[in-house]
């Protein structure tokens, strides 16, 4: 456990934009695409992030940065605070493997900065991006925590502050050493609860830790010191946050190939917890055989063991985001699952009321826990006898299976969109991410300022 640090930072430093496959470059176009739009969803939706917008203004500070959806700037880490939690609030934005938010935390400070360095452009901007999300996986499994119900932590507060440092210390143009303080100083920050999975919260586990990548990088770049050995040192990140299950060597698994290909994201077309992806899908697949919501008698669903997705009667269409039942109910009852599925209205209506109360969650711990392995079985029972079943293997565009179409994703990207933008807008910001490599800051920026409308 000698060097990882040193190792590490002088791997990502030397990482180019021409380094990088034509798959991971596309790859990134799409992932900012869908980043930019899930932000521009949930700043409109919810409820969080507009308190943290009206905080932050409050606060005053240099007006540097867009903040997305709400029309007024703010300096770079407290914009990449709320743009990030704003990317995460909708629980939509592309999945990872082992399970991570990568894009809320990373995307987020890649944009600030854009918005503030004269000199930069999207190659640049993009090659950041990619070296943000590398990090996140190879910390994720250096972590050895590669099921859900072995969390300590929620991934994005500890592995967020890495990965927005690594992406701001390229747009910065930190050496090394400057990127070995920046991860110390990451360190300090790290950490986010598992008990505010379905609070506002929540959200903020994203934008934050890339606020505070960010900001360690901004001090790092200025000659702001830490412990310059922070994953090997005694009482460091890895001994302290993982003790002997982290796997330092883990880290220096860098690309090629690039975690950004292969597994690379999975993206979201339902915007909940990715496990209850499953349960939504297989409610979708027997949905057109049930007559109406009464002629349902019971509902069985049996999963992986996930006990803090085992929600029978969530307290708000937000908590409902992570419950099997509330998820599957939506799926049942509407024959589809979006935004709109989630709000407190459609939460408390009389026909989702009714049928929570017939769901019943089997855990089965011979079912793998890991997403990509694991699998579920619905039965519904109708007042008639007859029992509808299904098996769900995995959501459409999970790892290993074929990708999200083009077009399909375009349909989601536009819905996002239109929760704030006109549709001359929408495609004008479409067109921007698909070439973004070749913007330069003043493309960016004027991308930047067509999401903060509000």
């Amino acid at each position: 456990m000698t060097a990882i640090t040193a190792a590490l930072a002088q791997k990502l430093t030397d990482i180019r934009y021409e380094m990088l496959p034509p798959e991971a470059v596309d790859m990134a176009r799409r992932l900012i695409l869908d980043g930019i739009a899930v932000a521009v969803a949930g700043a409109s939706w919810a409820d969080g992030p507009r308190i943290l917008a009206e905080h932050l203004q409050s606060l005053g500070g240099t007006p540097d940065c867009q903040a997305i959806g709400f029309g007024f700037k703010a300096n770079p880490v407290q914009a990449t605070y709320l743009n990030g939690t704003s990317m995460h609030v909708l629980d939509y934005e592309p999945m990872w493997s082992p399970a991570n938010h990568a894009i809320s935390t990373t995307l987020p400070a890649v944009m600030a900065l854009c918005e503030t360095l004269r000199e930069t452009n999207g190659r640049e901007a993009l090659t950041a991006l990619i070296k943000g999300i590398e990090v996140q996986g190879w910390l994720r499994v250096a972590s050895g925590q590669l099921a859900p119900k072995d969390l300590t932590y929620h991934p994005p507060g500890i592995t967020g502050p890495f990965s927005s440092a690594a992406a701001a210390a390229h747009m910065l143009g930190s050496d090394s050493t400057q990127l070995r303080h920046a991860f110390g100083l990451a360190a300090s920050r790290t950490g986010s609860l598992l008990a505010n999975i379905g609070s506002m919260t929540k959200a903020t586990h994203c934008g934050l830790g890339g606020s505070l990548g960010l900001d360690a990088a901004l001090l790092a770049a200025r000659g702001f010191t830490a412990n310059p050995n922070i994953f090997e040192a005694t009482n460091g990140f890895a001994a302290i946050v993982f003790d002997e299950t982290f796997d330092c060597d883990a880290l220096l698994s860098a690309g090629p190939p690039w975690r950004i290909v292969d597994p690379g994201p999975a993206i979201k077309m339902f915007p909940n917890q990715f496990a209850t992806h499953y349960g939504v899908t297989a409610g979708l697949t027997v949905h057109p055989d049930i007559p109406s919501s009464e002629a349902i008698q019971t509902v069985t669903l049996v999963t992986p063991s996930m006990a803090y997705i085992d929600r029978p009667k969530p307290e708000t269409g937000l908590a409902g985001k992570f419950s099997w039942q509330y998820t599957l109910a939506a799926a049942l009852l509407d024959g589809r699952v979006g935004i709109d599925s989630f709000t407190d209205d459609r939460r408390f209506q009389a026909d989702m009321e009714t049928l929570l109360d017939k769901i019943t969650i089997e855990m089965d711990d011979t079912i793998p826990g890991t997403l990509e392995d694991m699998h579920v079985e619905l039965d519904v029972t109708l007042q008639n006898g007859e029992v509808l079943h299904t098996r769900c293997d995995g959501p459409k565009g999970l790892w290993g299976s074929p990708p999200i179409e083009d077009e399909d994703h375009l349909v989601k990207v536009r819905d996002c969109l239109s929760r704030a933008l006109t549709d001359t807008v929408i495609e004008e910001v479409i067109e921007k991410c698909r070439k973004f490599d070749c913007l330069d800051a003043d493309g960016i920026r004027a991308l930047m300022a067509q999401t903060a409308k509000k």
